[in-house]
């Protein structure tokens, strides 16, 4: 503690804003690991750790954003922490999904149930508002210069470009994303758990300064709720149709359009 105090106040907040966000990641581990030894109900099993999971994904970027609006001195400090807290959710959160568009994808590729799935998507809708409550009240003690609640109930709109060019970036990011979710899933678990942190940073440097490269419904919503109150329509577009339209699109192409492709071509050659 005494090291940290000697420090600049800039450093000094960044360092707290990073140690809350490694304290929640410890509390999600900690409460999983209580979780999981209730296995009796399994709907309920299901829905506490998707909870967890899409609250620990929440928070953690609600102060990442924070940190992003620093201006911190390297240009490359905000996606470098992009990078390593994907790294950290992808070892933490094995086995949820933490996005309506992943929990959809699974359900049309029939890998969950429609009850299932029903209940994953309540639960990360719920954990979502939750984590903007949670990080509201962690913000109005006032740890950093830049903690303050009337931060969380303001709308600052992350869309910097028009309609249309919004709803492509985030439906092109769902469909890069889940299509390397799908196509990663034989490559060995620590290096798919880095290529999609690469992939998350990428994504986010390339549609960041548009939309913010969200693509993922729930986390838009904790994020950027008072927009959605503010301008239902044009949020719920972006945020969520557009995603989700990227993921049929993917599942489209990869599971119905190619195999078909491939199999006309087959039948031509053989004729």
């Amino acid at each position: 503690m005494s090291a940290l105090l000697g420090l600049r106040p800039e450093v000094q907040d960044t360092c707290t804003s990073l140690g809350l966000m490694l304290l929640v990641v410890l509390l999600m581990g900690l409460a999983r690991v209580i979780a999981r030894r209730q296995r009796h109900r399994p709907t309920a099993h299901a829905f506490i750790l998707e909870f967890l999971a899409t609250f620990q994904l929440c928070c953690c970027t609600h102060e990442l954003q924070l940190l992003s609006e620093q201006e911190p001195a390297h240009p490359t400090w905000t996606l470098t922490l992009i990078y390593f807290f994907s790294l950290v959710h992808g070892l933490t959160l094995v086995g949820t999904a933490s996005n309506p568009c992943g929990v959809m994808m699974q359900m049309i590729l029939g890998g969950m149930s429609p009850e299932s799935g029903a209940m994953r998507l309540l639960a990360q809708l719920v954990s979502a508002l939750c984590s903007r409550y949670c990080v509201s009240a962690l913000w109005s003690l006032s740890l950093t210069k830049y903690h303050f609640n009337e931060r969380s109930l303001a709308c600052k709109n992350p869309i910097h470009t028009d309609m249309s060019k919004a709803i492509i970036t985030e439906a092109i990011c769902s469909f890069i994303f889940h299509s390397a979710l799908l196509h990663f899933q034989e490559v060995r678990a620590k290096l798919r758990i880095h290529l999609l942190a690469a992939l998350i940073t990428f994504l986010a440097y390339a549609g960041g300064s548009l939309t913010g490269a969200l693509f993922n419904p729930a986390l838009a919503l904790s994020l950027h709720f008072p927009c959605f109150d503010e301008s239902f329509y044009q949020f719920f577009v972006v945020y969520w149709i557009a995603p989700s339209l990227g993921v049929l699109l993917m599942i489209l192409t990869f599971s119905f359009f190619l195999p078909w492709l491939h199999n006309n071509q087959t039948t031509n050659k053989k004729e």
